[in-house]
């Protein structure tokens, strides 16, 4: 049921393509996954997001079960029947919101214990309970929970994360029982080399379909996610999909991708439409400014998204300015797009043969350069 084929290696760097099969289809790699937390990827349609040509989206663990429970999802026939989205989905466990609510949990072997950031509830969330949820929800992908250590952690600190985290993961293996579902494991170590080797080789231990690089962006210099991944790449297991989690600029993908990564999710372009900014290219345009304002040339000419296909900067413009919901809709669109389209020319230039010239992060330049 989960197959992950490769087809076609790139012979300069560990940059890879391939596919990877599910119950809800087959996920060509490498693949950027749009972050839809609540069930929905912010003030989009299913319909305008298959148009975007993504393949895979991502849903909360933590947000789903605090609203609207895991019980109505499950009533209503599962994630997928629920928010009418009919391709492949994975579901975080809750382990980021052991970092992103630090102030609100209490941390204990046994799991973790939020205070509720709407209402102040305790919430218990515990590997067990993780992977119960995630199997009510129904998505394709579920990831064990993990703690998450933020960048300041000290090295005694991450070393007791890495030891729950591998613990939590047995508890996981255990407690999960859907075979219509893949369980990734995730591989902590904060910036420390020798922590991260040794926990990617305790969670490839358990020969799961898939796996995670976890506890990056939680406030450390990209540089040093480019460090973390570049000396993990010879170390990754070969016949599974390897997943970097909360990672989604093109630069950082496209070293990642030289590193062996196939898939990634971020918030970045829906959160950038919302404040009125657009990706073109390698760059962040702010349609706020007034240089948009009589500018009738579509937002990128070189895209054939819903957005540049149909309307002009100045449109866009006024939307925004106007603080018309439309205008972040189809910034949002745009800005998807984008990105599925960079990773679907990297896939591209993988099979041609000239990735390593086209996409090479050690060309500075290469990315601008690259016509895409």
């Amino acid at each position: 049921m989960f197959d992950f084929k490769i087809h076609v290696n790139c012979p300069n760097t560990f940059a890879r393509v391939g596919s990877f099969s599910t119950p809800h289809g087959i996920v060509r790699t490498p693949q950027f996954m749009p972050v839809g937390t609540m069930g929905t990827v912010k003030g989009i349609t299913s319909n305008q997001l298959k148009e975007t040509c993504a393949q895979m989206i991502l849903a909360n663990t933590y947000h789903l079960h605090i609203n609207p429970g895991e019980k109505i999802v499950k009533d209503s026939g599962g994630l997928h029947k629920f928010m009418n989205w009919e391709h492949p989905i994975l579901t975080d466990s809750g382990g980021f919101q052991v970092f992103s609510l630090g102030k609100l949990n209490e941390i204990n072997d046994q799991g973790v214990s939020f205070r509720n950031h709407r209402d102040g509830k305790r919430i218990e969330l515990t590997p067990e309970k993780a992977i119960a949820i995630q199997m009510n929800l129904g998505a394709d992908v579920i990831m064990a929970f993990d703690q998450c250590p933020p960048y300041s952690a000290s090295r005694d600190d991450v070393e007791i994360a890495c030891r729950r985290t591998h613990n939590w993961l047995e508890r996981a293996v255990q407690a999960h029982t859907r075979k219509d579902q893949a369980l990734f494991g995730i591989v902590q170590g904060g910036c420390f080399h020798d922590l991260r080797e040794q926990s990617l080789k305790t969670v490839s231990s358990f020969n799961l379909p898939g796996l995670a690089i976890g506890g990056v962006s939680v406030g450390e210099p990209t540089e040093e996610i480019h460090k973390i991944v570049r000396h993990l790449a010879p170390f990754l297991p070969e016949r599974v999909p390897r997943y970097l989690m909360g990672i989604g600029s093109i630069r950082e993908m496209s070293i990642a991708v030289a590193n062996g990564i196939d898939l990634f999710d971020c918030v970045l372009p829906t959160r950038l439409g919302r404040h009125g900014a657009a990706l073109v290219r390698d760059e962040r345009w702010n349609l706020r400014n007034s240089c948009f304002r009589n500018d009738f040339d579509p937002l990128d000419k070189t895209c054939t998204c819903e957005t540049c296909t149909n309307y002009t900067r100045a449109y866009l413009h006024h939307l925004i300015r106007s603080n018309e919901l439309l205008g972040l809709t189809l910034l949002s669109l745009h800005n998807i797009s984008h990105l599925i389209r960079f990773v679907r020319a990297i896939a591209t230039a993988i099979e041609d043969g000239c990735f390593s010239e086209d996409f090479a992060p050690w060309q500075k330049d290469s990315i601008a350069r690259h016509t895409w």
